[in-house]
């Protein structure tokens, strides 16, 4: 590699030695890492990967691929008991689209482009690859693979593994390669598979080629208010059954959705009147519970007459479960604030909060069962441990299939006067954790596993 390709400078190293998980932030906030990488290295080319993965394999040294290094599964942080050298591979370099295939719907990227660049440079082109994870903004291709994601628009494009149709992997026994895309085949075991969800344990990805769509004729956001989460659960799955569900389709509990007002902004004047008119007509005409109410956010994608069938069927199971619209900016909001979770859980920590999310994918029998027995064991583990106040812990299902859907907890704590708050944290993970494969739901439906 080049001299400009090589540091040690300590920052850098730090910034390469941990990812977005709760406990990583908190250890380079107030306490410590007990190692990082020795070197990053930025390599620009496929050749130049290869020549680092063969000098590795011959000296014994470990790399970290490393991407946008927001993970929250403790997949970059670096064991302080591990001999080797380490170094981190940081893609960055490697960022560009090389080729739009427009007849065949095609793009061939590097695996370290962020996802908001390529958003905008098939957007100039007309396309988009549609995929949008919580993380767009930092997060890159070569990571939504090796950690096999899933995007909040999954609905109208598919997850990770439903849009890559080939990639260029470089392993320490050669490169998987292939001279051609062909749209399916059968020829035995496909090792392109096992790279899904590897997380840089089998080589590093360098490019893929995905499939894209033209830009959508239509963007819609709206909402809808239910009277209870059990409502708005079966609103989803018959929404699953029944009809094509929305690009994306979210919904609430109770205790987000109250979160979710109080992040609102001041209104004043005609504004703040009409709020309170809107509140009264909600919570008094029509008689929705404030403490049961569960919100909804949808965004509609595609075509004039696709959006339109989507929204006749919205509307019709609305009915069915006496739902109410709450509107295109509501919806908006809602979507948009899942790109601040992360920002405020950094915000809060300031203020003696700790607070993260973790998700699960269960069955649709399941879901409620999962939700409430997560939910008491938290509380139970909580008044245990004589922890001050009440421990935060709310859900919401963000992806929907034809079996089950995706499950995100979120849980927080004020921990001002507890000490080790980062481990107990990480305790109480573990409890629900636990309950939640105790009810039928599973480890990660996206987030991958890690060192977690």
């Amino acid at each position: 590699l080049p001299p400009d390709a090589i540091t040690d400078d300590d920052r850098i190293r730090l910034r390469h030695g941990h990812g977005h998980s709760l406990v990583e932030m908190y250890a380079i906030k107030y306490d410590r890492l007990e190692r990082v990488p020795d070197l990053v290295v930025y390599p620009a080319s496929d050749a130049e990967v290869v020549a680092l993965v063969e000098a590795a394999a011959r000296h014994d040294v470990c790399l970290v691929p490393y991407g946008g290094g927001t993970n929250v599964s403790e997949a970059l942080r670096c064991p302080p008991d591990e001999e080797r050298m380490i170094v981190a591979v940081d893609l960055a370099r490697m960022n560009r689209i090389l080729w739009i295939d427009p007849v065949n719907r095609m793009a061939c990227i590097q695996a370290g482009a962020v996802g908001r660049h390529i958003q905008e440079q098939l957007g100039a082109h007309g396309f988009t690859m549609g995929h949008e994870p919580d993380s767009v903004e930092l997060s890159t291709l070569g990571g939504w693979i090796a950690t096999h994601c899933s995007g909040m628009k999954k609905n109208r494009y598919g997850n990770i593994e439903d849009l890559v149709l080939d990639m260029h992997v470089v392993t320490p026994r050669g490169e998987l390669s292939r001279p051609v895309v062909v749209p399916r085949e059968s020829v035995g075991i496909d090792p392109r598979r096992w790279v899904f969800g590897s997380e840089g344990t089998l080589g590093i990805i360098t490019r893929a080629v995905v499939k894209i769509f033209p830009l959508p004729e239509v963007q819609r956001y709206d909402a809808i208010l239910f009277r209870n989460f059990e409502d708005g659960v079966a609103f989803m799955r018959d929404l699953t059954h029944e009809a094509r569900p929305p690009a994306s389709v979210r919904l609430v509990d109770n205790l987000q959705f109250q979160l979710s007002m109080t992040l609102k902004p001041k209104a004043e004047g005609l504004a703040a009147l009409g709020r309170r008119l809107e509140k009264f007509l909600v919570t008094k005409v029509l008689g929705f519970d404030p403490d049961r109410m569960v919100a909804c956010t949808l965004v509609y994608e595609g075509t004039r007459a696709e959006v339109a069938a989507e929204e006749r069927a919205v509307r019709r199971l609305m009915r069915r479960y006496r739902g109410m619209r709450a509107g295109a900016a509501n919806g908006q909001r809602g979507y948009q604030l899942t790109f601040g979770i992360a920002y405020l859980r950094d915000f809060i920590m300031r203020h003696h909060i700790l607070g993260e999310s973790l998700e699960t994918s269960v069955s649709w029998s399941q879901v409620l069962p999962l939700c409430q027995n997560v939910k008491r064991r938290l509380a139970e583990e909580y008044a245990a441990r004589r922890l001050p106040g009440r421990i935060f812990a709310s859900c919401r299902v963000t992806q929907v299939y034809q079996t089950g859907v995706c499950v995100y907890f979120y849980l927080a704590f004020h921990h001002e006067g507890v000490e080790r708050p980062s481990e107990v944290f990480a305790e109480l993970e573990r409890c629900a954790r636990d309950e939640i494969l105790k009810s039928g739901g599973w480890l990660s439906h996206h987030h991958g596993v890690g060192k977690l």
